[in-house]
């Protein structure tokens, strides 16, 4: 039989337990409806997405897992600015979309604006001006892009990537062959699978640094320019994306950004006399 007291603590036990579910379901549903900027001042942690092999935006040591590049040090910038610390999560130009649109990232920096992107994700104002290029076996002999868009032309691409997009769409009539990474469509070439890979000129400017025999530097015309820019998670709230505007402004005012690029590209060994003419950060 239970007594007055055993019942009486039973109940007491019952209604903290509701309590403590109802704590819970408070919490779970606060932080659904938690914005990316709330979640960040509350954790004190920026998640960013970065991708090896991409320098100078993103460079990955392989023995230690450091990452460096002028997108590792911008971010880090803004995450002083936010009190916070950064978590890096590896991602490729391709995914890193979806890691947005599935919360496990709250920015990436390095994203061109194209359309078809702009339907899913939202993007920051421009970081820095770039340009679509193609490293071409040497001696190929294409300048324009009608050149390139020519049956028997092989293009090489990252998947999923601004490049793919636009040589997709500006070279219908050639074949674009998709690899998983940007080394991966640069062996292509240097095997002799595609005759040329088209990328934006600060990756190609690099790798060419690094690797000259990979081929030759052509910016086709006509020139073809786009900006490199933040994405972010589409959210009603705005906030976010509003407070990294205004720190990029504020900052390119000061001359941090440009700073900030100039030394990333002088640390892989390139100089903005190696950019070619008519094209600036």
């Amino acid at each position: 039989m239970v007594s007055r007291r055993d019942l009486s603590s039973l109940l007491a036990a019952g209604t903290a337990a509701m309590a403590g579910a109802s704590f819970v379901g408070q919490a779970q549903a606060q932080s659904a409806n938690e914005t990316a900027f709330e979640r960040i001042r509350r954790t004190k942690k920026l998640r960013i997405g970065a991708v090896a092999g991409a320098a100078p935006y993103y460079m990955k040591d392989v023995a230690t897992g450091k990452w460096s590049g002028f997108y590792i040090d911008l971010s880090q910038a803004l995450a002083e600015e936010l009190e916070a610390q950064i978590e890096i999560t590896e991602t490729t130009w391709g995914n890193s979309v979806l890691d947005l649109q599935s919360n496990k990232i709250d920015i990436f920096f390095g994203l061109n604006p194209t359309p078809k992107r702009a339907l899913v994700v939202d993007f920051s104002v421009p970081v820095f001006n770039n340009a679509f290029t193609m490293i071409a076996k040497k001696g190929l002999g294409k300048k324009t892009w009608d050149d390139f868009n020519a049956a028997g032309v092989r293009i090489a691409v990252d998947a999923g990537s601004s490049q793919d997009q636009v040589a997709t769409r500006l070279c219908p009539k050639a074949q674009i062959l998709r690899f998983k990474t940007t080394d991966e469509a640069a062996a292509a070439v240097m095997t002799g699978r595609a005759e040329a890979q088209c990328i934006v000129m600060m990756l190609s400017l690099t790798m060419l640094k690094k690797n000259p025999s990979l081929g030759e530097l052509v910016v086709p015309t006509p020139t073809f320019a786009t900006t490199s820019n933040a994405g972010f998670r589409r959210e009603t709230d705005k906030t976010w994306r509003d407070f990294v505007n205004t720190w990029l402004e504020f900052n390119r005012g000061l001359g941090l950004i440009r700073s900030v690029i100039i030394r990333n590209m002088e640390s892989v060994g390139i100089t903005e006399a190696d950019m070619p003419a008519g094209i600036t950060l």
